[in-house]
């Protein structure tokens, strides 16, 4: 894109407009017919066109072309002009999504105050355009724990084919970054990354906002799908998208086309399909909330991405990384963690998964006093444990026991807390405690405490 397409059936009409252009430093093509119209925006699309209404020796009239050109590239502006015109054709025009409407004989001062406006907004649209490119293409993966490398494998092995992935795993884990990463590392990284919150849309609204509509007074308004054109369309939480629009999205993904609504004419849209889950599809389908047909149609690559818990050894790495980012974003301190804390942070629950652990950080940041280490008291105090001096408060379960029983149950839960701390690493886990890697394995024999993987990664679990 870079040019102007002038579009008229009178050649010196053509020659004139093209001169003025051209000395005004604009680069232009011109076309007598609507048939090397549009042969010459298969082969380029313009900046911007200069269309006239009437076209003699042509199936096809301006306003034709207008549609047909918004429906193929909505982002070029195009000026009408006629020698014919009233205000009912203007007005038309105008609703079908052209940029302003000239009449013959034209004013060269007017047609090129209009050009310039229309020529910066096809600028301003490219440039914004860019930035929510640029914006998709800074996904970072953050992580060095084995069920992190595991997750980055499998990523990079889908990344430059067009297979659909299915990205399951619990709220907050981090399934947008894993698909932003896909189409940031993919052949389609320069084209657009389009998210579908299918939770967050009213079901009466998902297939206008998908598919986008066409009516008389607003003229075509394209959907999220026609804006992902090329590029990657994301369905997060697929499950709670409404049944009547999974039949409608299973039928875009054979077709590679669609009906905006209240339109009558096929859009072809060329999309990869990138989904993510906190459910069981499997159990959402026996229940009949979720068509079996476009499960199988989404799931061709399912990726897991782990929750946290089952890569603790990521903590200090990602809190160190939200520490700098928010620092960037938002001012905040840059401020380093001390050991005792990352300790902290590693053996704490976190439910809500990376976002959370991201909150938490943002929050010390926030209320923090002071600009050195972060230290464990500025952490969230847990349900249980401490009291107001600082110390240990017994919970209902060990207070209840005998000091033999609470010993191994505390011992229990507190080595299971660390090895899955260190990633399942039983080196590490006896350097921190303080054991002999054989006493450790003695230990953990005597207490029913066994390693098995999960999530790429090995964490400690009772024998069975």
């Amino acid at each position: 894109m870079g040019d102007i397409l002038i579009t008229d059936d009178e050649a010196d009409i053509r020659s004139l407009i093209k001169d003025i252009l051209e000395d005004e430093g604009y680069a232009c093509r011109m076309a007598g017919t609507a048939e090397d119209c549009m042969s010459a925006i298969e082969e380029d699309a313009p900046s911007l066109m200069i269309l006239d209404i009437w076209l003699k020796d042509s199936d096809m009239d301006g306003i034709d072309i207008l549609k047909s050109v918004r429906r193929s590239h909505p982002d070029v502006p195009i000026i009408i002009i006629s020698g014919h015109g009233n205000i009912e054709i203007a007005v038309a025009a105008i609703k079908q999504g052209a940029y302003d409407y000239i009449e013959k004989p034209f004013n060269i001062d007017q047609l090129m105050v209009v050009v310039s406006r229309a020529m910066e907004a096809s600028k301003l649209r490219h440039e914004n355009s860019e930035l929510r490119r640029r914006d998709s293409t800074s996904a970072e993966m953050i992580g060095q724990s084995t069920a992190f490398k595991s997750l980055q494998s499998q990523l990079k092995k889908v990344m430059n084919s067009n297979g659909r992935v299915m990205l399951s795993g619990p709220a907050g884990s981090g399934k947008e970054v894993a698909a932003r990463y896909i189409h940031a590392n993919s052949n389609r990284a320069n084209a657009p990354f389009v998210t579908v919150s299918s939770a967050s849309i009213e079901p009466e609204r998902m297939e206008t906002v998908l598919f986008g509509r066409e009516t008389p007074e607003k003229g075509i308004e394209p959907g999220l799908l026609e804006q992902a054109h090329e590029g990657v369309i994301y369905f997060d939480e697929i499950a709670d998208m409404p049944l009547g629009t999974q039949s409608k999205i299973l039928r875009v993904m054979v077709e590679q086309a669609f009906q905006r609504v209240g339109g009558t004419e096929k859009v072809r849209v060329d999309l990869r399909v990138v989904s993510s889950t906190t459910r069981d599809l499997e159990a959402e389908i026996r229940a009949g909330r979720f068509r079996e047909e476009l499960y199988h149609r989404l799931n061709v690559v399912p990726v897991p991405v782990p929750a946290l818990e089952d890569r603790r050894d990521d903590i200090p790495v990602l809190a160190d990384h939200f520490i700098s980012a928010l620092n960037k974003s938002q001012g905040l301190p840059l401020r380093e963690i001390s050991e005792e804390t990352k300790a902290l942070l590693q053996t704490m629950r976190w439910p809500g998964n990376v976002r959370q652990l991201r909150n938490v950080i943002e929050r010390v940041l926030i209320l923090g006093d002071g600009s050195g280490p972060i230290e464990p008291s500025e952490l969230p105090t847990p349900g249980e444990g401490g009291g107001d001096d600082g110390e240990m408060t017994l919970t209902g379960s060990l207070a209840s026991l005998p000091l033999r029983e609470a010993r191994e149950l505390f011992e229990r839960q507190y080595l299971m807390t660390q090895i899955n701390r260190f990633g399942g690493n039983i080196s590490r886990t006896a350097n921190f405690v303080g054991m002999e890697r054989s006493a450790l394995h003695r230990k953990l024999k005597s207490l029913g405490v066994v390693t098995s993987a999960r999530g790429g990664a090995r964490v400690a679990r009772v024998d069975d």
